[in-house]
């Protein structure tokens, strides 16, 4: 029986944690990155990359949510690590498929103005200075992505792409992360009250802004 009802298909520091943290106070189990062992006993699941079990999904079955039906939504899907870049609300053929296996999963794309997601990334661990440059991304080939203007022009590319494979499809939700009724839109879309609104996992330093 399918669990998972929500997935987030925003890019990194565009408010991924918040979200997390709001629909866990929801009362929906979420995973963030990673598949927690505490939430699974299935060997080789619990521990891995969220974006791992969805091409594993795919490539196995066609559905890039059949190993993740112990939670209720994702809220963080791309990852970067090492030799490690998975980046499936990127890929074209994996959202397609999402939405043909799933005819009823729920979409957010969390969103924030390009420059202050650029300027976040460009601070956090260093992902805009040598790990976006060094990896390879779709939409954002390897060497592209240590200045601002090309990771903003990627940032945007991204989410009008999103608008244009979804377009007026209800099942999806492009949510501002700053919008006063933020909140609002978002409890409206999934279904279920939210009594926890904030931010999370902010950029330290002078001048962070925003939330991740």
């Amino acid at each position: 029986m399918s669990r998972l009802k929500c997935v987030n298909l925003g890019l990194p520091k565009t408010g991924t944690t918040t979200l997390a943290h709001a629909l866990g106070k929801g009362g929906w189990r979420v995973a963030d990155h990673k598949v927690r062992r505490v939430h699974t006993r299935t060997p080789g699941l619990g521990g891995t990359f969220v974006g791992r079990q969805i091409y594993n999904g795919y490539f196995e079955t066609g559905d890039p949510f059949a190993h993740l039906d112990l939670y209720d939504a994702l809220s963080e899907i791309s990852v970067l690590n090492g030799t490690t870049s998975l980046w499936p609300q990127c890929d074209y053929a994996v959202l397609k498929a999402m939405r043909l296996a799933r005819p009823n999963m729920l979409f957010v794309a969390t969103w924030r103005p390009p420059e202050e997601v650029s300027d976040s990334m460009r601070r956090w661990n260093n992902l805009g200075t040598d790990r976006l440059p060094g990896g390879s991304i779709p939409g954002l080939p390897h060497g592209f992505g240590e200045s601002d203007g090309e990771r903003i022009r990627w940032i945007e590319g991204h989410y009008a792409m999103l608008r244009d494979i979804f377009g007026e499809d209800p099942r999806y939700l492009e949510l501002p992360m700053g919008a006063p009724d933020a909140r609002a839109r978002l409890s409206a879309h999934v279904g279920i009250d939210l009594p926890w609104w904030g931010r999370l996992n902010v950029n330290d330093g002078a001048g962070a802004r925003g939330v991740a």
